[in-house]
């Protein structure tokens, strides 16, 4: 395998994301679960999303865990690797972003790390430095309420600066909108005063472009999806790539029956469950009382098992950021999250065992614990369902699967019904 590009992701739904950006770019891309213990069975790609569960963990754990997955693309003929971020940026003051940066970029022998979560697609873009969400700031939109990395400032140069070793510059819209060369004249002359990561505004997608020219050369980055199109688009005007890489992927329609889990408390997700309701029955689990010992997955399996020859059901843990605050601050943030992704994760192992092999997942650490309680390692990239969300079709499993880890924020009201309607 020798790869065009190589992406460490510090979540498993950033990383389908990202992957699913790539794929729409022309690039042959597959997802693994963590750093493949054998790839030989891997097709041929042009890209690797090694996906991870790093975003908020112990920071010292976290840069081990890229590290190795920065060191299995490189052995694979990475040129360029990106540490692929969320696009809200969400990261404590004590990381994860800036400690995995600083430690790739040194591994890859760089001076600076370009860096931005702009998409503007999904409606982030970074001006004079300043993450917005649409129209307003982060720290003024509905995701400033993150449960796990709540972000309360919207200026990434103070933000990255807090948590990073060295000091954090700027690329500014102006400077943008002058083309790579001077994009990459500023990264240097940023390097040169002692700046080891550098904030770049985007505002378009042509924005993306320009940054990807601009680093492409170069051996690290750090951003959300948005700049892996611009790195994608970047080697595709050098020849890499292919047309129609996600429908190449797909293969024979997947049978069985078909789920939908929800762990996110976003807005988002609120809506989609509601939505959902008129189209398939939803079970609600009462967290309060699988805190309390409840047999909640139980519960939850009994009420699918009734259901699922009928056709699909959907099982939510998400509740308002006020009744998860309320939660937390009686039984602790990392019990709340623990309890629940356990849950979700032991109803996702039984809804597999009892025939559903088209399961939908809402809530990056959701998707995460599922993802993992199922032992799925590899994906390959399918056709997107909403900005960002992708299908995914397992790899290497003697009965194939198809998914769709969606991050809480992403999609429309519908998602769940038309997820299911392009899984079929």
């Amino acid at each position: 395998m020798s790869l065009a590009l190589g992406c460490v992701a510090d979540d498993y739904t950033g990383a389908s994301d990202l992957a699913n950006t790539l794929t729409k770019a022309g690039l042959r891309t597959i997802q693994t679960i963590g750093v493949p213990e054998d790839d030989r069975a891997l097709p041929e790609a042009d890209a690797v999303v090694v996906a991870l569960k790093s975003r908020s963990i112990p920071a010292d754990e976290a840069v081990a865990r890229s590290r190795e997955a920065e060191r299995w693309l490189r052995a694979r003929g990475a040129a360029h690797v990106m540490f692929k971020v969320c696009s809200t940026f969400d990261s404590t003051d004590a990381g994860n972003i800036g400690p995995v940066m600083d430690a790739l970029r040194a591994a890859a022998g760089e001076r600076i790390a370009l860096v931005t979560p702009a998409f503007p697609e999904t409606g982030r873009s970074v001006y004079q430095g300043n993450l917005f969400v649409g129209s307003v700031p982060l720290n003024e939109s509905p995701l400033k309420d993150h449960p796990l990395n709540p972000m309360r400032d919207a200026n990434l140069v103070r933000v990255l600066a807090r948590q990073s070793a060295g000091a954090v510059g700027l690329i500014d819209t102006a400077t943008v909108a002058r083309g790579a060369e001077a994009v990459a004249a500023r990264l240097d002359a940023l390097a040169e005063e002692g700046k080891r990561a550098a904030i770049a505004d985007a505002i378009f997608d042509s924005d993306l472009e320009v940054l990807g020219r601009a680093i492409i050369a170069k051996k690290f980055s750090v951003g959300a999806s948005g700049l892996g199109l611009g790195l994608a688009r970047a080697l595709a005007a050098d020849g890499r790539g292919t047309r129609d890489a996600a429908g190449a992927a797909m293969g024979e329609p997947v049978g069985g029956a078909a789920a939908c889990l929800a762990g996110s408390c976003s807005q988002a997700t609120l809506q989609q469950v509601a939505a959902a309701e008129a189209q398939m029955p939803v079970l609600r689990l009462d967290t309060a009382a699988l805190l309390a010992g409840a047999d909640a997955v139980g519960e939850a399996l009994a009420f699918a098992e009734a259901r699922l020859t009928a056709g699909p059901v959907l099982i939510a843990s998400s509740a308002t950021p006020e009744a998860v605050r309320a939660l937390q601050a009686e039984h602790g943030v990392d019990t709340v999250g623990h309890a629940i992704e356990a849950a979700l994760a032991a109803i996702a192992e039984g809804l597999v065992a009892r025939g559903v092999r088209r399961l939908v997942v809402a809530g990056g650490e959701t998707s995460g614990a599922v993802v993992d309680r199922l032992g799925l390692r590899a994906f390959l990239l399918g056709p997107e369902i909403a900005a960002g969300v992708p299908i995914l079709r397992t790899a290497g499993r003697p009965e194939p699967m198809l998914l769709a880890l969606k991050s809480g924020n992403f999609g429309g009201p519908d998602f769940f019904g038309r997820a299911l309607d392009m899984m079929a």
